[in-house]
């Protein structure tokens, strides 16, 4: 449904996007995750024909957003970070003006309009005005006018940004209703909120596509660098684990135990480091793990079984080399 293929983007000497491609099923729910000032809103920006890229394609449904932006538009369904409303038209009025400028046919505008507003949650306020509603309510009205032309693309630029804990509890599972009947492309800085919506992530960083992380209920199940073997959590275990002491010669050792599959020092704090190991299920190395960190000299500080989340599949994807070691 989405195909980024070289996409890059530059502003004079700055380059905002490099490079980058993925992909997009019909009816998949895709976070779009990463630092601030990683590229996430010029990509998505660039794949609403808000703004041409500089170099690659772009297309939403075999339609390319560059020669044919029209047919892509009306495709997609857009909520921008802070959603452009008109504060003296009702909820209803606001509604009914999207889907003429849409294109939505004018015998079908007023059962749409209904609809979205039923969708949104919005039924009680459909005559107030928009700028006498909360914040809540405010990304309820962005929401129904990026569906009110009933798009097969939605794309949502940290959709509950302000929101308060239930307002944001709200707007979640209104857009976990809406996979299935449109794939989504949601970018938000909330992780827990983007493993509860989300059946795949797509993290970029600095410009460059990061990796992927494969989630189901909530739970990752497997996680991809850019341009590496897919690695599947359900066949592997993961050890968190702390040591005090020399951390250079250790990693050599504990890669050498059987059905250890990685070792990767996470980071280094007041002379103790932090690692995650993975290793085959069905296997206990934890006796082996902790007879090498004695017998090197070592203080075992923790060693605890874990799963991945995904604040620890983004910090993976994200984190730079360890240094100070």
């Amino acid at each position: 449904m989405i195909e980024v293929e070289n996409l890059t983007k530059r502003y004079g000497d700055f380059t905002a996007v490099k490079e980058i491609n993925f992909r997009i099923e019909k009816g998949e729910v895709i976070g779009f995750l990463g630092p601030n000032a990683a590229g996430k809103s010029t990509t998505m920006r660039i794949i609403t024909c808000f703004m041409p890229a500089t170099e690659g394609t772009v297309r939403v449904d075999g339609y390319d957003v560059f020669d044919d932006s029209m047919e892509v538009r009306k495709r997609i369904g857009y909520m921008p970070e802070n959603v452009p409303l008109y504060t003296e038209m009702s909820v209803k009025s606001y509604l009914h003006f999207m889907a003429k400028i849409k294109g939505v046919p004018r015998s079908q505008r007023n059962n749409r309009v209904d609809e979205v507003i039923n969708a949104c949650g919005l039924d009680n306020f459909r005559n107030r005005a928009t700028g006498k509603l909360s914040k809540g309510y405010r990304q309820r009205v962005g929401l129904a006018q990026a569906l009110v032309h009933n798009p097969q693309v939605l794309i949502l630029d940290e959709p509950t940004i302000g929101l308060d804990p239930r307002q944001i509890i709200e707007i979640r599972n209104l857009i976990k209703s809406f996979g299935g009947d449109h794939t989504v492309l949601l970018s938000t800085h909330i992780l827990p909120e983007a493993s509860m919506i989300c059946n795949r992530i797509i993290v970029i960083n600095e410009g460059k596509i990061a990796g992927t992380v494969g989630l189901m209920d909530g739970k990752v199940i497997n996680i991809q660098h850019e341009g590496a073997e897919r690695v599947d959590l359900e066949k592997l275990g993961n050890i968190h684990l702390q040591v005090k002491g020399n951390t250079e010669e250790i990693i050599d050792q504990l890669k050498a135990i059987e059905n250890i599959d990685d070792v990767q020092l996470t980071h280094y704090e007041d002379k103790v480091g932090f690692y995650n190991i993975t290793h085959e299920m069905g296997s206990d190395i934890r006796p082996q793990l902790a007879k090498i960190i004695i017998q090197n000299g070592s203080e075992l500080m923790e060693l605890r079984p874990m799963e991945m989340t995904l604040e620890d599949a983004f910090l993976e994807l994200t984190r730079e080399e360890v240094v100070g070691v």
